[in-house]
């Protein structure tokens, strides 16, 4: 258990980014997380809203609880006081904490933009902090407290945004795009400034450490103000495609329903 957890240090040698343990248990995670979704967004199709968004409720409340908690456990095991420093929720997979808890308890046009931002960046996220982790499953073996609690983290990011949109709770209304924009754009200024002031990577914004984004901080050279910049307009990008495929795939379905009513 004391491996398990970490406490004073791990003694096993990290398997590896990519390493067939890494890749099995992601996996293995992401496949429950999307069975969980496709059973429980099927049988809550069509159903009040109210009953609806109970499982976002249980996921929201689960998400930031196994947060805090692991927030605690990283000042206690590192006797640091100022740990927290350093655990902040200010990466990208962290705003599913704040949104999927006011996906299920807000309402209204705010319910309406929280659902949507969930919707669009659960799924990112999940595969991002899964797949894409090679800060963490670089450092850290597969099966200690760290990658899993990361792990599940993150699987309940991309439950909570596949449920979603086979529940049909997303909107994607035009007029609350607007909303996914600022929430991006805050949250990675927010990261930004704590960045500078700690200093640390939140979000990714000063270097790749050995993810994804390592390609856009070489394509970019490194530049201080060019690659956080350029991430921000990634997300702007991929908010917008997201949006793009939606009215594509639900003006198809629509065309279908209208043969079949015709018919």
């Amino acid at each position: 258990m004391r491996e398990f957890f970490g406490i004073g240090g791990y003694e096993r040698t990290p398997e590896g980014y990519l390493s067939w343990q890494h890749l099995l248990f992601v996996t293995l995670l992401l496949a429950v997380m999307t069975a969980a979704a496709v059973i429980l967004g099927r049988r809550n199709r069509g159903r009040d809203m109210k009953t609806a968004v109970l499982p976002l409720a249980v996921t929201g409340i689960l998400i930031d609880v196994l947060e805090l908690s692991m927030i605690v456990f990283r000042c206690f095991r590192e006797g640091n006081p100022w740990q927290w420093l350093y655990s902040l929720p200010l990466f990208l997979c962290s705003i599913p904490l704040f949104a999927i808890p006011m996906a299920a308890f807000t309402r209204g046009r705010l319910q309406e933009a929280s659902l949507d931002f969930v919707a669009i960046f659960g799924i990112l996220a999940a595969v991002m902090g899964t797949y894409g982790a090679g800060n963490n499953y670089g450092s850290y073996p597969v099966l200690g407290i760290d990658n899993v609690h990361s792990g599940i983290t993150h699987a309940i990011a991309g439950f909570a945004s596949l449920y979603i949109l086979i529940a049909g709770l997303a909107s994607m209304k035009r007029k609350n795009i607007w909303i996914s924009f600022s929430i991006i754009t805050v949250f990675c200024g927010l990261a930004y400034v704590a960045d500078i002031l700690i200093p640390y990577n939140y979000m990714f914004l000063m270097r790749g450490d050995g993810t994804p984004y390592d390609i856009v901080f070489d394509l970019t050279g490194g530049n201080p103000v060019l690659y956080p910049l350029t991430v921000l307009l990634m997300f702007f990008a991929y908010i917008a495609v997201y949006y793009l495929i939606f009215y594509l795939t639900a003006g198809k379905r629509r065309a279908k329903a209208a043969e079949k009513s015709a018919d």
